[in-house]
């Protein structure tokens, strides 16, 4: 356990691989990362978590998986219970192991995804209602099937959600696509989205990058530094855009949102 975390919000991280450079890219075309310089921007994207408020928890390096640092992937934490992932490319499967200790050493009801499904983290969107009517969109595309799906739904519709599978061909993953503001707005670059109408209140940005966003409390909003238009929409509509630099695993189909898993329910009343 972890008693000194056991106020405030917590956020999962995980070293990068000296192997980085290495990590699958499945939608755009391969170019060098500089893994020195993906080091240093972790760092920062690290501290600029504590910064705001969040009490992070290292998750053991698994050097040997080149994709481990997008820890994300790895589960997904609903209330106080935590689904261990089944990643749909092997190479990412041992990810998994070490992920699900921190996690479970937290206190979370450990759950698992199992064959023939497959599920990554960076597929599934939660959505929470004020009023307790939480929806959680998951993509239903190269790394997760329908069975991943299925399973997801069983566990956490009992627990109240409403589990939506959304269509997904364009882009590797969900939140490679979408992410949601503060209010529960949907925001997106239409591009990469196969279906605007599955989502009821939506609001396009004009760059990629700009529609992944993080929300570390109040109107702060963690963002890539690559995406001006979108942060100066974002300011006009009420938020306060903190932008990194995370260029490195942008090379990999990475984004902000991929870095951490954030525990907000088991730290939060």
């Amino acid at each position: 356990m972890y008693p000194h975390l056991a106020v405030g919000r917590l956020a999962l991280v995980r070293r990068p691989s000296p192997r980085l450079a290495e990590g699958i890219v499945t939608h755009i075309d391969r170019v060098p990362v500089d893994v020195d310089l993906a080091m240093r921007q972790w760092e920062a994207y690290v501290e600029v978590l504590q910064s705001t408020g969040w009490n992070t928890v290292e998750v053991a390096p698994a050097p040997e998986c080149p994709d481990s640092a997008f820890v994300e992937d790895t589960m997904v934490v609903y209330r106080n219970v935590a689904v261990i992932a089944r990643p749909g490319a092997d190479e990412r499967k041992p990810e998994t192991v070490e992920a699900e200790h921190a996690v479970e050493a937290l206190g979370c009801s450990i759950n698992r995804i199992r064959p023939p499904g497959t599920l990554d983290g960076g597929d599934v969107l939660k959505v929470l209602g004020p009023d307790g009517n939480d929806t959680i969109y998951v993509g239903r595309g190269g790394r997760t099937n329908g069975e991943g799906i299925r399973q997801l739904r069983a566990i956490f519709g009992p627990l109240g959600a409403t589990v939506i599978a959304v269509p997904l061909t364009k882009v590797l993953h969900l939140k490679s696509a979408v992410t949601a503001l503060p209010d529960g707005t949907i925001i997106g670059y239409p591009p990469c989205i196969d279906d605007v109408t599955m989502f009821p209140r939506f609001v396009p940005v004009p760059e990629e990058s700009g529609s992944h966003v993080v929300h570390l409390g109040g109107s702060k909003l963690l963002m890539s530094n690559d995406c001006p238009q979108s942060a100066a929409l974002l300011t006009d509509l009420g938020y306060e855009p903190v932008l990194v630099d995370i260029s490195e695993y942008i090379k990999l189909e990475g984004c902000v949102t991929c870095l951490s898993v954030r525990l907000r329910a088991l730290a939060e009343p």
